[in-house]
């Protein structure tokens, strides 16, 4: 999924001068507020910010407005209009020149808290693009999708695990439009992929946090039409999504109560949280105990289930003695190579092959994902090389990769409630090249893990949209964790 705001069908033609329909450079719906930065020039002369006006859903706003809107969603599927003023409207069919420089920030990616009631730090995401463009009046045409695909092996009362997806594996091409909701999961039945299904709340609700009783509607129909199952309802804490404050206690569980209570309302039993905080889990747990639901906190890379930071959550799992509470396993914890997915995105933005090597071998070493962070910063810049140039990638080469032994999860097992069967590639001979899954289903089949892996395709962070089909993707993967899990002798 391109880190971009621009696409090839951007220009358009509008009375006040031009117009640019942008899309979201992130895989989830965001607030306005994330938007610090936005510039534009147009045929090599930068466009004076009191002349561009950001339209999102009929209401207009400056630039020095967005950073106030922390309760207007940018929905992923919105594609609102930068418009520029000029003296004269550009017409259909005019060529031009297009530069656009973007700051944004992801709410919920806090990198270090605020102090003394100021915000936090938060990764940020810049976009720099330069295309030339041709003015339109219409969206690209959504291309042709494989659909002669055979349909997998039945599944069987021996296999350990259940097989599904997150939806989130399909977040380049939804946000593209190529599938509405309903679509998509047409898409994921006519491939035979289940009967497990997962959502990111923030990426499928066009009300986030709130989940309408129409799209509860919705949900039941497909579902019904399907014959899927509820896996994981995906919640995010949006910790910035203020700029000027971090959340406060009250906000982080007055929102995080809105989304258990909407994941309840589709059927979910699991809600994937993002904090683990103690005092937020004390007085979420009585509102799960009322939903019966269970609450898992990810692990994700770089952490892993003996990191510092996950022993103080397992600590307060110990306080708390509540069989509601446990851990997603994600495996971007358990990777024994940066994806050549990741490889090739950041070449393509113009690392060469030292500066490739380079973070490959900072990547390998066991410091903190900061200081990896920093280090390689710092490399790229006595390169001379602009790390904004990466866009967001400097920062999540780092803290998507992970190299914690797969042995490792067997040292909380009987905690672990879900597992996000993370994946970049699948190679020629059916393998993931940079994740060792024949031992991860070894290790959890001996463990006694008998729930859901819901495979999460994650390559849409690097490649462009269109540039495989991740849901053909998530089939073959599915043939690989069916493989895997056949091949393992299960214990008596």
């Amino acid at each position: 999924m391109p880190n971009g705001l621009l696409s090839d069908d951007s220009l358009r033609t509008h009375p006040d001068g031009l117009a640019l329909s942008l899309t979201l450079p992130w895989y989830r719906s965001l607030w306005l507020s994330s938007v610090g930065t936005l510039s534009v020039t147009i045929d090599g002369a930068p466009v004076d910010p009191a002349d561009v006006t950001f339209e999102l859903a009929g209401t207009r706003y400056t630039l020095e407005q967005l950073p106030e809107q922390s309760d207007v969603l940018w929905y992923l599927q919105e594609h609102p209009l930068l418009i520029v003023r000029r003296d004269a409207p550009i017409a259909l069919g005019e060529t031009h020149e297009v530069e656009i420089f973007g700051e944004l920030r992801l709410p919920y990616m806090q990198i270090a808290p605020g102090q003394d009631g100021g915000p936090g730090m938060y990764v940020p995401n810049i976009v720099r693009q330069s295309l030339t463009l041709t003015a339109t009046d219409r969206d690209a045409p959504v291309p042709a999708l494989v659909s002669d695909v055979p349909p997998p092996p039945a599944a069987t009362e021996d296999d350990p695990f259940k097989l599904g997806l997150t939806l989130y594996s399909a977040s380049g091409e939804f946000r593209a439009g190529w599938y509405d909701f309903d679509g998509l999961l047409d898409r994921v039945a006519e491939l035979g992929i289940g009967p497990g299904i997962e959502i990111v709340a923030s990426q499928v609700l066009r009300t986030y946090p709130e989940v309408t009783d129409e799209f509860v509607r919705t949900w039941r129909a497909a579902f019904d039409r399907h014959g899927f199952d509820e896996s994981s309802f995906g919640a995010n804490l949006d910790m910035g999504r203020r700029r000027d404050r971090d959340m406060t206690p009250d906000e982080e569980f007055e929102f995080s109560e809105v989304l258990f209570r909407g994941a309840k309302k589709l059927g979910f039993p699991l809600v994937r949280i993002q904090s683990a905080k103690p005092e937020l889990l004390r007085r979420l747990l009585p509102v799960a105990e009322e939903l019966d639901l269970k609450l898992a906190y990810e692990i994700h890379a770089p952490m892993g289930p003996n990191s510092p930071e996950i022993l103080k959550v397992r600590e307060v799992y110990d306080q708390l003695d509540s069989l509601l509470l446990g851990f997603v396993a994600d495996f971007s914890s358990t990777m024994h190579a940066m994806s050549p997915t990741l490889l090739r995105a950041v070449r393509k933005a113009g690392l060469d092959d030292a500066s490739v090597e380079r973070m490959q071998e900072i990547w390998a070493t066991d410091a903190s994902m900061r200081e990896r962070q920093q280090e390689f910063i710092g490399y790229l810049q006595s390169r001379d090389f602009d790390p904004g140039r990466l866009g967001s990638f400097a920062h999540l080469a780092f803290n998507m990769h992970g190299h914690v032994d797969p042995r490792e999860w067997g040292d909380i097992m009987p905690q672990i409630l879900h597992v996000h069967a993370k994946f970049y590639d699948i190679d020629e001979n059916g393998r993931e090249p940079a994740i060792d899954y024949p031992e991860l289903v070894r290790v959890f089949v001996d463990g006694g893990y008998r729930g859901y892996w819901s495979s999460e395709w994650e390559g849409h962070a690097f490649a462009e949209t269109g540039e495989v089909d991740p849901l053909l993707l998530v089939r073959k993967q599915h043939d690989l964790i069916r493989s895997s899990m056949r091949a393992v002798r299960q214990p008596a």
